[in-house]
């Protein structure tokens, strides 16, 4: 099929009550290099945390869509960041995935450059007989169009047409806090590397956070396995949860600007929250009402390739699109700054338990993804009809859970958690017909 114009693939009728999204939007090689192209490439994506680059000359790399990035600290403790790219013939310059170097040094023929990107050296250049047009030439790694940080999470854009980062994270914000306020010493990157592909779309992951609907059939191992040691069999040290009671909770989503949206749970089993143990402590920093925020389950998403997720534990999840059918997701695990070993053991076997890709639920998650993906090729399926769950009771602007904390959301839902709500999965959607309509229009993604 031609490509069409980007509202063709979102169905949004909201005066009919209709949300569907077309399933080339996920497999399609066309749409894909346009998101790259006007998405990735156009708007804030988030890069790093900042505790993993703590000391001078630190750096870690990583991607903005398919574009290499450094991001590095210099000699004064200043955050820049770069296209990973040396000037010469365009080889990655910084080969490791972090790391800590006074200056950085191409593999290839050997351009050197400091924590600032500036080129200190160019081999063997005082005999190369350049002409003055090469002389004249900036020699610097390229700078990134803007780089901006919050709470510790640092952001970055290939575009400097984007709006200031605290303008852009709007609402999200408080979520960012949530995770961020866990600690009395602030929060760090429990050290560790989890990295792995799955064969599905990037948008896959990102909806699946904001998808309540299907962890008691996609995980209905894991809950059969939790009863099993709530009964004392198995590994009964391992987290016990109650499915019964996590059942009967409220649970709710909230829209933001930009493609930031969010879902949560009312807490049914406060016991088993890493934050519990603390929370007396929590209540005095940032009072009750966040305290009790904090023991809620929370998956906020940052478009385009962000999860802020507390389902579990606090941890930051990111997903690079590597093609329209294959994506690499990361995730960090967060613990307060100095808490006790006691603590951090548990809140690790937690996150070992449930998330870790050789846990009970992201083999689960990444499977159905790649059975998604296959589904995605079948010829006389055009609409998916996956985004309409709690649109019934959706509420304009907000609620009274936003409203008592200060949220001003574009709409809200609230219901039992049978209700299982889908409306987390609007924004993004309207976010990228946005984007992809702008760029398709020559437009600015910002005006």
């Amino acid at each position: 099929m031609a490509l069409q114009p980007a509202r063709f693939y979102v169905d949004d009728r909201p005066e009919e009550g209709v949300f569907r999204v077309h399933r080339d939007v996920y497999h399609s090689p066309e749409l894909f290099e346009l998101e790259m192209k006007y998405i990735f490439e156009r708007t804030w994506n988030f890069l790093t945390l900042e505790s993993q680059i703590p000391k001078a000359n630190d750096y870690i790399t990583t991607f903005i869509g398919r574009t290499p990035v450094v991001v590095t600290r210099d000699a004064k403790g200043q955050l820049h960041g770069f296209l990973n790219a040396c000037r010469h013939k365009g080889a990655t310059v910084c080969r490791l995935e972090k790391g800590n170097a006074k200056f950085h040094v191409c593999l290839y023929h050997g351009w050197a450059y400091d924590p600032t990107g500036k080129n200190v050296s160019i081999k063997q250049r005082e005999v190369a007989d350049y002409p003055a047009a090469f002389d004249a030439d900036n020699h610097d790694l390229i700078p990134l169009g803007k780089l901006d940080s919050y709470r510790g999470l640092v952001f970055g854009s290939l575009s400097p047409d984007v709006p200031p980062l605290l303008d852009h994270l709007g609402d999200l914000k408080f979520f960012i806090d949530l995770h961020m306020d866990q600690g009395p010493n602030g929060m760090e990157a429990i050290p560790g590397r989890v990295a792995y592909t799955y064969r599905g779309n990037w948008k896959m992951q990102l909806e699946n956070g904001q998808d309540p609907y299907h962890v008691d059939t996609a995980h209905g191992s894991f809950m059969a396995i939790s009863e099993r040691r709530r009964k004392g069999q198995g590994n009964v040290a391992a987290p016990q949860l109650d499915w019964q009671k996590r059942n009967e909770v409220q649970i709710g989503a909230y829209e933001f600007p930009y493609g930031h949206t969010s879902v949560w749970h009312d807490v049914a089993e406060p016991e088993r929250r890493p934050t519990f143990a603390t929370i007396e402590e929590i209540k005095t920093r940032v009072g009750a009402v966040h305290a009790e925020w904090m023991l809620k389950q929370r998956n906020a998403v940052f478009f385009p390739n962000l999860q802020i997720a507390d389902q579990i534990v606090p941890i930051l999840r990111t997903f690079r699109p590597i093609s329209a059918g294959v994506t690499e997701l990361r995730s960090m695990v967060l613990g307060p700054i100095g808490e006790s070993d006691d603590l951090r053991a548990t809140r690790l076997r937690q996150f070992e338990d449930f998330v870790n890709p050789g846990g009970y639920a992201t083999p689960d998650d990444i499977t159905v993804f790649a059975d998604c993906q296959v589904g995605f090729g079948a010829t006389g399926v055009d609409f998916l009809q996956g985004y309409s769950r709690g649109l019934g009771v959706m509420e304009q602007g907000a609620n009274e859970e936003a409203r008592e904390v200060g949220l001003h959301p574009l709409t809200s839902v609230k219901g039992h958690r049978t209700q299982n709500t889908e409306l987390g999965t609007h924004a993004p959607f309207r976010e990228w017909v946005r984007l992809m309509e702008a760029g398709a229009a020559g437009k600015k993604a910002y005006e």
